[in-house]
């Protein structure tokens, strides 16, 4: 109850402030790239229940979409979408989404529909315990680590195997600890880390969680290992 409660405190208070943001990066998109604004995403959240999670949009809509998930260069983002991926200004409307009570302000990052129903086994199910965040461990290791685990020419596949388990081992040695001052200290991390990429940044340790992770998942084959 406590949690909940942050982050219907926390949402309302971010999404007045950033209200006009969202409303200048919406006009960008409308000129850099014809169509809706707003990316709606089905997503798995907690408990195994479909939602759709809001999205500046930051891709051309095309056809042919593509695969799920985006490798680094991708040609499908424009220009204007690179930028506000880059300092994740289009996460901004899952804070509607928080208020909602799809998600919660820091949670495991939630998983395409068909990512969870094809790769989602065993001790991965425990991530949907819980309502799934706008941030985590798991997206912060996603931001630093998660562009060295794609190969261009396979996005999915070496996303599935090199990338999903180990970011969902984090999100569980999170979950195992998780409290109102943990989940500060996230936020702080995720805004820290953001400003040390857009500046330039391009080697970061793996997250303190990653330690604990290892009870999931060898985590040894990342770069600066467990």
């Amino acid at each position: 109850m406590a949690k909940r409660a942050f982050d219907i405190l926390v949402a309302a208070v971010a999404l007045a402030l950033t209200a006009p943001i969202i409303l200048l990066a919406m006009g960008g998109i409308f000129l850099a790239s014809p169509g809706t604004v707003v990316y709606w995403a089905d997503r798995i959240g907690r408990n195994g229940r479909s939602y759709r999670m809001a999205k500046l949009r930051t891709m051309h809509l095309l056809d042919d979409k593509g695969p799920e998930i985006t490798a680094p260069g991708d040609p499908r983002i424009f220009t204007f979408g690179r930028f506000l991926r880059l300092i994740k200004l289009d996460e901004l409307p899952q804070l509607w989404n928080v208020l909602k009570g799809d998600m919660s302000l820091v949670g495991p990052r939630p998983e395409s529909v068909a990512i969870v129903e094809r790769s989602y086994s065993g001790w991965m199910l425990e991530t949907l315990k819980v309502r799934p965040g706008i941030t985590s461990p798991g997206a912060i290791f996603g931001y630093t680590h998660g562009d060295d685990l794609l190969a261009p020419a396979d996005p999915e596949g070496s996303y599935v195997r090199c990338q999903l388990p180990a970011k969902l081992a984090i999100e569980l040695a999170y979950i195992s600890h998780s409290n109102l001052l943990r989940d500060l200290g996230v936020i702080v991390r995720t805004g820290w880390t953001i400003v040390q990429i857009a500046l330039g940044r391009r080697r970061f340790p793996l997250p303190p969680e990653a330690a604990d992770a290892a009870r999931w998942h060898d985590l040894s084959y990342l770069r600066g290992g467990a």
